[in-house]
């Protein structure tokens, strides 16, 4: 790599742990209430009118069936007004382009899509979707399932540090106070220093203009614009990944500049990196939430390095015939080059975002599966917002489990007993997960509707099929590709690992939750340490080996033997 990729490299870790500490104190504040926030004297008079006129009790807490049935409620109306804004969008305003309605099965796939924070996207937005529908029916759905991933973590911890305790919070006071407190500022600014590099914020009608080739001059061509960058904010603050247009942040109106594509990084990694500060300081040992960052972070060097490596050494195709091996710049944009394009491509799928500035499905073999093993993993090297933070801690539970018993110490966790009904709730998350992506994969590669929906064939088709579940499943929203996932049954079946990949894994976390909660802290010497080398390289070496168990047969088949036979002169 060059000097100033790594000086890059560098600085976006620098800036993520400086912000660390402020932004996650804050967070600490505005979850569990304890001291002012810099924005009380403006946002709380607004919060409190919300409290009064949806009757909500702010002094009332929940335990954790209630707080599970509460999230539900919230994010299935919201489902349904995601659902019905696109279907309608005909009859309401802020349609300049008289865009018609949206399809049956695509709304359908739509909001559950936003709905559970993926964002996958079934559908061109630039032609299929209103200025009143990408802001009331989508931009409004980044924000609530943002916040939906945030405050079942706050109820995790709680679970956590709490003791002898029955609730876990209220649900409705976090959600509100996430939103206002968190994601409303952020987003401010983060849609001010966009803006600054250029990203359209309007409701003007498309652009037609003359092209300068003396043939077209008698066919205008469309330049879309918008409300872009309030849009483009919250689709990467909130780890959402939904582009304002097909091609997402590869489009010059959504991420102009390199350094829009620098901002539009540290957006997404912002969030999740912060809450395990907040983490550590809600259980009071900060040395464990910094324990937790170190592992995302080498666990995100590793893969992007990877990446990059993979993709700088070029295409293998071409060696047998004497040719000069070239970086593969193929799907690339020329303004971001090898090393912005690969890092993007290892932040967005590393947190569950799926925003891309580049098309995987371009990537070599190698160098694709990266992407597509971040998020097997989980989505928890930073992961989505809260999701990461609890998507983590349970493979922190299934370590200490684990490695506590193999080497003779206490199953526990900070002071909780990690017994037979945390780790069935643990381990359900976690296979509800591979069941989705590999059971979805082979019915999709089994059927018919599935075949023709390739855009390749053999490893590389199979590896397309296996992005989109994965994608969907734990919830990132990017594509790899060549896929054709419009029709009716690619449209349920990924609206349903879209929704498996997120409310059958909260509803076991909040179980967990509920048990540690109720419990009382106790002091042993033989728990296994949760600070330190060692319990990083413990960490990291269980997500490895779960990953590895589950998807190294799979992956063999798809982008491993694609590589294998590129060496023999075969491509598909």
């Amino acid at each position: 790599m060059k000097t100033s990729n790594w000086i890059e490299l560098g600085l976006f870790i620098s800036i993520l742990a400086v912000l660390n500490k402020p932004l996650g104190i804050h967070i600490y504040r505005v979850l569990d209430r304890e001291g002012k926030t810099i924005f009380d004297a403006f946002l709380k008079p607004l919060e409190n009118l919300t409290y009064k006129i949806c009757s909500i009790d702010k002094s009332k807490e929940h335990n954790w069936i209630e707080y599970a049935v509460g999230i539900l409620l919230f994010n299935f109306a919201g489902m349904l007004m995601t659902y019905f804004v696109p279907r309608m969008q005909h009859f309401l305003p802020l349609n300049p382009e008289h865009i018609g309605p949206m399809a049956p099965h695509i709304a359908f796939n739509t909001a559950i899509s936003f709905g559970t924070n993926t964002n996958w996207q079934s559908y061109v937005p630039e032609k299929e979707v209103s200025y009143f529908s990408q802001m009331v029916g989508l931009a409004f759905q980044n924000f609530t399932s943002a916040a939906t991933g945030i405050a079942v973590a706050a109820a995790f911890v709680r679970g956590i540090v709490r003791t002898e305790a029955k609730t876990v919070g209220n649900c409705w006071v976090d959600l509100v106070r996430i939103n206002y407190y968190v994601l409303l500022p952020l987003s401010l600014v983060g849609a001010l220093l966009l803006i600054s590099q250029g990203v359209p914020q309007n409701f003007h009608p498309y652009l037609r203009y003359l092209p300068l080739d003396s043939k077209a001059h008698e066919e205008a061509c469309i330049l879309p614009q918008g409300p872009i960058a309030s849009q483009e904010v919250i689709k990467l603050l909130g780890t959402n990944g939904g582009g304002f247009f097909n091609a997402n942040s590869a489009h010059p109106y959504e991420n102009p500049t390199p350094l829009s594509n620098f901002m539009e990084m540290l957006l997404i990694f912002l969030i999740p990196s912060a809450l395990t500060y907040y983490f550590g300081l809600s259980c009071k040992k900060l040395s464990h939430g910094w324990s937790i960052w170190i592992t995302m972070v080498l666990l995100f060097l590793v893969l992007s390095l990877s990446c990059y490596w993979l993709e700088h050494a070029g295409n293998p195709f071409f060696k047998p015939f004497g040719i000069e091996q070239q970086a593969n710049m193929e799907g690339k944009e020329t303004r971001f080059g090898i090393f912005e394009t690969t890092l993007f491509a290892a932040v967005t799928t590393s947190a569950s975002c799926g925003a891309v500035n580049s098309m995987h499905d371009s990537f070599l073999p190698l160098s694709g599966m990266i992407p597509l093993f971040n998020m097997s993993l989980g989505e928890i090297i930073f992961g989505g917002v809260g999701s990461g933070l609890y998507g983590m801690l349970l493979f922190v539970i299934l370590s200490v489990f684990l490695f506590g018993l193999m080497t003779g110490r206490t199953p526990g966790y900070l002071g909780k007993r990690i017994g037979a009904y945390e780790i069935k709730m643990a381990v359900l998350a976690l296979m509800i997960q591979y069941i989705s992506i590999l059971g979805l994969s082979a019915l999709a590669i089994h059927s018919s509707w599935g075949l023709t929906a390739l855009g390749n064939k053999g490893p590389h088709g199979l590896t397309e099929t296996l992005y989109a579940f994965v994608s969907t499943t734990e919830n990132n929203g990017s594509a790899f590709g060549g896929l054709s996932a419009t029709s009716v049954p690619y449209a349920i079946f990924l609206g349903l690992a879209m929704f498996f990949g997120r409310y059958f894994i909260i509803i076991p976390v909040l179980a967990v939750a509920g048990s540690l909660v109720c419990q009382k802290r106790y002091i042993s010497q033989t728990v296994f340490p949760t600070s330190g080398a060692l319990f990083v390289f413990i960490l990291g070496a269980a997500i490895f080996l779960v990953a590895a168990l589950n998807f190294f047969p799979v992956f063999t088949l798809g982008p491993v033997l694609e590589h294998l036979l590129i060496g023999t002169g075969k491509m598909f």
